[in-house]
């Protein structure tokens, strides 16, 4: 799923961002409105926007734009002033959630988790990848009656590239995802992960990239 946040605090930007990340969102960040006009044409699952930025477009301003363009597309908005009057601003012009700053990266996790069940009913379903159904509420996968018996790492890769279809991905980036940021070892272990689930699954279609990473087809 693709989220946009817009903010313009550098910091709480970079650490939002690599949780959103680390879950498995496929994430674009701006820090003014005025340059995040350019995914209004682009397929949004979510917008997370703050609604004071730098330059002239607000968040308010922008979620109008939304809307004018993708009625349904979810927002979700954020500010610094913990005030009644911002949230119901925001609900009226159609936002899905308000969140006060500050906040914790993992309270907006639950809320982003959240309106994405709202919006995306079978988003954490059933997902059909033929010859394959994987279920990744139960996180189990049926070929036939046959059932795959992945281990923790290898679903944490498979879901990884079923959130990032036809996505180049950076072996760097597997790596983070499925290790997390502190495993310091070598990236070689993508490689190793990557040939036992191909082993486990083989009419999965991901491509190597040579030099860069792998790409689900």
């Amino acid at each position: 799923m693709t989220i946009v946040y817009v903010e313009d605090a550098y910091e709480l930007s970079e650490i939002i961002r690599k949780y959103l990340q680390r879950e498995g969102y496929l994430v674009n960040v701006y820090d003014n409105g005025e340059d995040a006009l350019e995914m209004l044409d682009e397929t949004v699952d979510l917008w997370i926007l703050d609604i004071m930025l730098k330059g002239e477009i607000t968040g308010y301003d922008l979620i109008k734009k939304i809307k004018e363009k993708n009625p349904k597309q979810a927002i979700m908005f954020t500010s610094a002033r913990d005030q009644d009057i911002d949230k119901i601003v925001g609900l009226e012009l159609g936002s899905d959630d308000y969140l006060a700053k500050p906040f914790s990266p993992k309270e907006l996790m639950l809320r982003v988790q959240a309106i994405l069940r709202r919006t995306h009913p079978n988003a954490e379903g059933v997902i059909e990848y033929a010859p394959y159904i994987i279920d990744t509420n139960k996180r189990q996968i049926h070929e036939g009656e046959v059932l795959i018996d992945l281990t923790n790492k290898e679903f944490e890769m498979l879901a990884y590239f079923l959130n990032h279809p036809n996505t180049p991905l950076e072996r760097n980036a597997i790596l983070k995802h499925v290790w997390g940021d502190n495993y310091y070892g070598s990236d070689r272990v993508v490689d190793d992960l990557l040939r036992r689930l191909r082993q486990k699954m083989p009419d999965l279609k991901i491509e190597t990239i040579y030099g860069f990473g792998y790409r689900m087809l």
